[in-house]
């Protein structure tokens, strides 16, 4: 008898789910961590996850881990990655990269909301083709920098006569 989930579920994803098990280790067989974090999504590529295993950046329960380290389901695994850490919790273990709704169903994300992106321009970045800057440019990017900078004002130069 087929269940809820079953019947909700379309059949194309239903496909990649099949696909995505079949993808799984056999009984008794074990996923190495970089191999497991490349295949959920979670680094581009598996050599990446390698080095953020040899770097200190990934943590299975806790503890930092080598590329090689065995994962298993329900194991909390932190990455720190591209200034975000991302806090996973293991559901599903699979050896083969799928697609990106099906790699979402194979962890709980317990990851914190990322920061906001900034809205504004950052200050000095010119418009490619606009050429070189002319005298009264570099004086108003000098002034927005001056600004945003920790002492507020520009060395006195705004108190010098303007007649000259």
């Amino acid at each position: 008898m087929a269940s809820q989930d079953d019947r909700d579920v379309d059949p194309k994803t239903a496909a990649a789910v099949a696909a995505a098990e079949a993808a799984g280790p056999a009984s008794g067989e074990n996923v190495r961590i970089d191999s497991w974090i490349w295949a959920v999504r979670l680094v581009k590529t598996r050599s990446v996850g390698a080095t953020a295993c040899r770097g200190g950046h990934v943590r299975v329960n806790g503890e930092r881990v080598k590329p090689a380290h065995s994962v298993r389901v329900g194991d909390e695994v932190r990455l720190r990655h591209e200034g975000r850490e991302r806090i996973v919790v293991v559901k599903r273990l699979i050896r083969k990269r799928v697609g990106a709704p099906i790699a979402v169903q194979c962890y709980v994300d317990n990851s914190p909301p990322p920061p906001p992106r900034e809205a504004v321009a950052p200050i000095g970045i010119r418009d490619r083709g606009t050429g070189r800057p002319t005298k009264r440019d570099r004086r108003e990017l000098e002034r927005l920098r001056d600004l945003g900078g920790p002492g507020g004002s520009g060395g006195g130069q705004e108190s010098r006569p303007k007649g000259r």
